[in-house]
């Protein structure tokens, strides 16, 4: 009997060539940011597939029809976005239709679930949206349940093109619930994900190989390890390409890891760290507050992704001006004027304000200055709290802490180093007083 976890049970797929060709003019012109790339490079990474090739291209017909042309010819399965809405630039389906030698075809089915979708959001339908209706004579069509164009799937001279709408909010589920269960089905990619993910937080790159290096050395060309650093974090993905390792032993290894790595290790796979304190707060029927002075909601949102926030999360304040951090958050104004609003003081006022003003156990709070690095107005930082500086305070049942970190650069990549940070140091404060525990917590996390 083959088990389910060995390499025979999941056998990885013959190479094949994929190549995504991302279509619009607003990308090109940066008006919109090339997600796509992003999301569907991840999806198959995570099923043993490499993205060959990734080109963008412009709303011309002659462009797609030329670059389509190419990519069919050496590739296995060519993916395309965009360019299927009932606008007079939409021409992906025209211009495809001639390169495979397909007819088009209007579709009745495709039609009534336009306008189904019209009268749900009580709209009416305009003539152009018929084109939304038409489809290759030879394909599948992939439902939209987020909007009005449908996928298409064509199997052809022994290769897929996947057309895939443009709106990320209509693309990525299509992907994941209709493209990647298709493609595996055909074995064109692993049933299940290629790697085993160990998420860490607070410790980095070149300290976390070194710490592990000991684990996985042993291993040598058998084990394939990979490193991800992201804004407060890093993945370590443990692979066995040619299934010397089978998924049973890569699971026993990271979690060998993690128990080296202690609090430094997040989760297995890949949990936000917002998630991550979403679960362990609701294990605990425990619920947090936010105070931001500096992120401007970055906090709040992260915790309300978390399905099911209203269990875990009392709610939150963005609270630039003094007078709304004492009028919200009760911060006592002669704090504001002995410390400033960016200082330890005013970042522990504002997380127990938030705490008690909503009635939540844990309280968490970021003000700083992110003004642009060299400006000398107000907002550019001071002597004692250049740009970048920021205070983080955590209350919590047994205690309320603060800290200051420094966070050179962008105000976007500042904000969002500076709310993983807090988020990992909340993890770490859930993690060590677990229910009935009661041991000393150290700021600086």
């Amino acid at each position: 009997m083959v088990s389910s976890n060995s390499p025979a049970a999941h056998p990885v797929p013959a190479p094949r060539r994929f190549e995504l060709l991302t279509l619009g003019d607003e990308l090109l012109l940066g008006l919109t940011t090339n997600g796509h790339l992003t999301f569907i490079g991840e999806q198959l990474g995570r099923r043993g597939v490499q993205l060959t090739r990734n080109v963008t291209l412009s709303d011309e017909a002659a462009v797609i029809a030329a670059e389509f042309r190419a990519s069919w010819a050496r590739s296995d399965v060519i993916i395309t976005t965009g360019g299927l809405g009932p606008t007079c630039d939409d021409r992906t389906r025209e211009a495809l239709a001639v390169e495979l030698g397909q007819e088009l075809v209007h579709d009745p089915a495709i039609e009534q679930a336009i306008a189904a979708r019209f009268a749900a959001i009580g709209r009416p339908m305009t003539p152009n949206n018929l084109k939304q209706a038409i489809r290759f004579a030879r394909c599948d069509v992939l439902p939209n349940a987020h909007g009005t164009a449908p996928g298409l799937w064509v199997e052809q001279d022994g290769k897929v093109l996947i057309m895939l709408p443009g709106p990320p909010n209509e693309l990525q589920p299509m992907f994941t619930e209709q493209v990647i269960p298709r493609l595996a089905q055909r074995g064109l990619l692993l049933g299940r994900e290629a790697y085993v993910q160990i998420r860490t937080a607070g410790i980095g790159e070149s300290a976390l190989e070194t710490k592990l290096h000991p684990l996985l050395a042993p291993f040598g060309d058998a084990l394939n390890i990979a490193w991800c650093a992201h804004p407060g974090s890093v993945d370590c993905r443990l692979s066995s390409p040619d299934g010397r390792l089978d998924l049973e032993q890569l699971e026993k290894l990271a979690g060998q890891c993690a128990a080296l790595l202690g609090e430094d290790f997040v989760c297995h796979g890949h949990n936000s760290l917002a998630r991550v304190c979403a679960d362990l707060l609701r294990g605990r029927e425990k619920k947090i507050a936010v105070a931001e002075a500096a992120t401007g909601g970055l906090l709040a949102s992260a915790l309300t992704e978390v399905c099911g926030a209203c269990k875990f999360f009392a709610g939150g304040v963005v609270c630039c001006s003094n007078d709304a951090k004492i009028q919200l958050l009760g911060v006592p104004e002669c704090l504001l004027k002995q410390h400033g609003a960016v200082s330890a003081e005013a970042a522990v006022a504002l997380a127990t304000g938030a705490a008690e003003t909503f009635g939540s156990e844990y309280g968490l709070a970021i003000t700083g200055t992110t003004g642009a690095a060299g400006s000398t107005a107000p907002w550019g930082g001071s002597t004692e709290n250049p740009v970048g500086t920021m205070y983080l305070a955590l209350h919590a049942p047994r205690g309320v802490w603060s800290k200051r970190i420094s966070l050179p650069g962008s105000r976007r990549t500042t904000h969002q180093r500076a709310v993983n940070i807090a988020l990992d140091w909340l993890r770490r404060e859930l993690v060590r007083a677990p229910v009935g525990v009661r041991t000393p917590a150290q700021a600086g996390g």
